[in-house]
């Protein structure tokens, strides 16, 4: 039985929840509609699960909690194992949950979302295209694109996580 962050609220004193700045959907409609048709075409041809442990670990990055919650429980839907999420924000220390693609793409991920250098670097990239042909990967950086937009428009808008029902929303 899982509890919701209202039920668990009610049995514990924890803290009010955070109000939201903006509905993105609703002040910027357009734009919204864009990203959605954006991320429902980057998501084709990536494989499900896959395609959730990387806006996991993107939002992970961004410390987007309202996207966390949301992937989080779209990956467990999928059939996506509780250990490898929770494994997710250390997985160099725990590869051994992964496959070698996933692991090529959740590097990917870490480097198109911090940019720490710039750039890519070309053995993170090489890795990732020894593991996906030319059009998985051109669909994975787009979907890796797509969660990180969707991670600023949550954090910056405050978006509160914890009333995300899986399939409730496609995107």
């Amino acid at each position: 039985m899982t509890t919701t962050a209202n039920e668990a609220r009610a049995n514990k004193n924890l803290l009010p929840e955070h109000t939201p700045r903006l509905d993105m959907a609703k002040l910027a409609p357009e734009v919204y509609k864009a990203m959605v048709r954006l991320d429902a075409a980057a998501r084709k041809g990536v494989e499900p699960i896959l395609l959730e442990l990387v806006k996991i670990r993107a939002s992970q990055i961004n410390h987007c909690a309202f996207c966390i919650d949301m992937h989080t429980k779209d990956a467990l839907v999928a059939g996506e194992s509780v250990e490898r999420i929770i494994q997710l924000s250390a997985w160099e220390e725990s590869q051994h949950f992964y496959t070698a693609k996933e692991i090529a793409a959740i590097e990917l991920t870490e480097a198109v979302t911090v940019l720490t250098d710039g750039f890519v670097p070309d053995e993170v990239y090489a890795k990732a295209a020894k593991e996906f042909d030319d059009t998985e990967l051109a669909h994975l950086i787009a979907a890796i694109t797509a969660i990180n937009a969707w991670n600023r428009f949550s954090v910056s808008s405050r978006s509160v996580p914890g009333h995300y029902t899986p399939g409730a929303v496609k995107h």
